[in-house]
């Protein structure tokens, strides 16, 4: 959709960025529904029941595609999701299918959420659709606290998937949601890394050809596996996973007493050789004897 109404047949009416925002994740909830969709939804299910299952804290935030409830298998005490107004309706429909405790609409430009309050992000295909991908970064380093954890998925468009989406374009015909702006994960990394995060890991998947049949990704099934061994770079999805560093931070632990150690002292030895040769046998400590083994009087 282009920002000038006129030529989408909108009558002149601008088209601001929140109303193109709101039709993107109609349009990505729409795309859901397919079976490429149902396939990605599978992968990112198994990925993200598995990583966040280990990371303990107090407040655990999912933001976007609320279709996929990432937070399931977190143990943490206040897990909760987050979203744009215009999905709203579709976080109530889900409420009996997510464990999710407590639903918060936000703008992901501006999280309604404390400094350093929240110990765990995830945000599965959140930049993509967001109008200020790099701000939404910089809100999430904001409302992280420090040793904080974030996870992020998208779309590679370093992939066929990435390839059949530029050519789809071309001929008005996108094979995934037109307005996504998928970012390659250099560039997300390189983002990471300018507000102080560290990239913990990194998981690629989805080889399967970008078919809309589901019958012919069955057929395609053996490629799962060629593809993590051959050309793992080639996924059509990533899933990132960084932790955020404060420098000159420092963790308070369990105080340990250590024991008093006694200083050495140095103590000086004698040159035997210098004290034999110059020293008389009475200063070296040693008394003569008589021939039988008597003492000697020296009176």
């Amino acid at each position: 959709m282009r920002g000038d109404g006129a030529d989408d047949g909108t009558d002149g009416a601008a088209v601001t960025p929140g109303t193109r925002h709101s039709e993107s994740i109609i349009a990505l909830s729409e795309w859901l529904e397919t079976a490429p969709g149902r396939y990605v939804l599978g992968w990112e299910q198994a990925q993200f029941d598995a990583l966040v299952a280990d990371i303990f804290g107090f407040n655990a935030v999912q933001i976007g595609l609320l279709e996929l409830p990432a937070l399931r298998h977190n143990r943490m005490p206040f897990v909760f999701a987050a979203g744009e107004p215009s999905s709203a309706q579709g976080i109530v429909d889900d409420c009996d299918r997510t464990p999710l405790r407590a639903h918060v609409e936000v703008r992901l430009e501006e999280l309604p959420f404390a400094s350093q309050s929240i110990d765990l992000l995830v945000l599965p295909h959140a930049l993509e659709f967001a109008d200020d991908p790099h701000h939404v970064l910089r809100e999430v380093e904001r409302v992280l606290m420090p040793e904080g954890h974030v996870v992020i998925s998208g779309f590679n468009p370093i992939s066929l998937w990435g390839l059949r989406q530029v050519i789809g374009r071309s001929f008005d015909a996108p094979f995934l949601p037109l307005e996504g702006q998928f970012l390659a994960l250099p560039r997300l990394k390189d983002w990471l890394k300018l507000l102080g995060f560290e990239v913990h890991r990194g998981q690629f998947g989805c080889y399967r050809p970008p078919f809309n049949a589901e019958r012919w990704q069955a057929r395609f099934g053996v490629m799962e596996r060629a593809g993590e061994r051959w050309w793992s770079y080639c996924g059509a999805i990533y899933m990132v996973h960084a932790i955020k560093r404060v420098q000159g931070m420092r963790l308070v632990g369990p105080v340990r007493k250590e024991r008093k150690r006694v200083p050495a002292t140095l103590q000086p030895t004698a040159n035997r050789s210098h004290d034999i040769a110059t020293r008389s046998p009475a200063d070296a400590g040693f008394e003569p004897r008589s021939r039988a083994g008597e003492r000697h009087d020296p009176a």
